[in-house]
């Protein structure tokens, strides 16, 4: 890039931000009765926006098209714009003092390496027949992608809330896995902190349109028009089975290893119990 063309963009986002187009990231502008829906990447949050939004929502059910409007994601719009909109919010951002009230979604790392290996194939960051073990390997070192890297490691990003939030005022620790497990339960523990009286029904409802075959339906007809995915591979859906403990027949014995080596103490911790170096042989992995 020449000297003319660095300058050209340098210019260009000094405009940018001094007009307030920029997208609102780390540098919002944080209210006090903000909530922040957190989580490292491919965790969950996609679900847990879906059903926060229609537990909040009650006239509108959230949809992949309008959840920017009703659970909007703090990297998508610029702060002047963001101030408009419902103060539950979306960050993948490693620990924010200002944030006052969140609600952080871990998800065992060994299903977040197998999501967003897929995740990462949907949108060509890696090609067809890229080697799982390989993309392991970069994902616990943080050498996947810009945006997630600049956040650290799974473990880093964790344990940068769980170790300077857990335990006080303003903060709830969810597991993905036991959301999966009783939805019902576990959102109706939410409640509180959302400031929502929620009835059974009420609870129920935005279970219900927060299923995995409700969003796979949802992104069959919005795919094309979501941010998320209209300039991604169509072939790879963004909603894929919604469950835990794939890894166990996507992830080979070496892969499993390279993971708890990493962050065993941290996954025992959290209730992810390690494996011995004997995990299956993984599922060929297609394009």
């Amino acid at each position: 890039m020449g000297r003319a063309s660095r300058l050209g963009t340098h210019l260009k986002a000094i405009v940018s931000t001094a007009l307030g187009q920029n997208p609102a990231g780390r540098g919002l502008t944080v209210f006090p009765n903000d909530i922040f829906l957190v989580s490292y990447f491919r965790s969950g949050s996609t679900w847990s926006r879906f059903l926060v939004g229609n537990l909040i929502h009650q006239n509108e059910a959230v949809t992949f098209t309008n959840m920017g409007q009703l659970v909007p994601m703090i990297y998508d719009v610029p702060d002047r714009a963001l101030r408009k909109l419902p103060r539950v919010m979306k960050s993948h951002e490693c620990f924010d003092p200002r944030y006052p009230r969140v609600i952080y979604i871990v998800r065992d790392p060994r299903d977040v390496a197998v999501s967003f290996y897929f995740y990462n194939l949907k949108t060509g960051v890696i090609p067809d027949g890229y080697s799982m073990d390989e993309f392991v390997h970069r994902f616990v070192v943080a050498q996947v992608v810009p945006y997630a890297d600049r956040v650290g490691c799974w473990e880093d990003h964790v344990l940068s809330w769980v170790r300077l939030r857990e335990g006080k005022p303003g903060f709830r620790l969810v597991r993905y896995e036991d959301l999966l497990a009783d939805p019902v339960r576990e959102l109706t523990k939410l409640a509180p902190l959302l400031g929502i009286d929620a009835s059974p029904e009420r609870v129920e409802r935005a279970v219900r349109l927060s299923s995995a075959g409700h969003m796979q339906s949802l992104e069959k007809e919005q795919s094309k028009d979501w941010v998320a995915t209209k300039d991604t591979r169509q072939d790879i859906p963004f909603v894929r089975e919604a469950k835990s403990g794939s890894w166990r027949s996507k992830l080979s014995a070496g892969a499993v290893q390279t993971i708890q080596e990493a962050w065993g103490e941290t996954m025992n911790e959290l209730g992810y119990a390690s494996v011995a170096n004997s995990a299956p042989k993984p599922e060929l992995v297609k394009g």
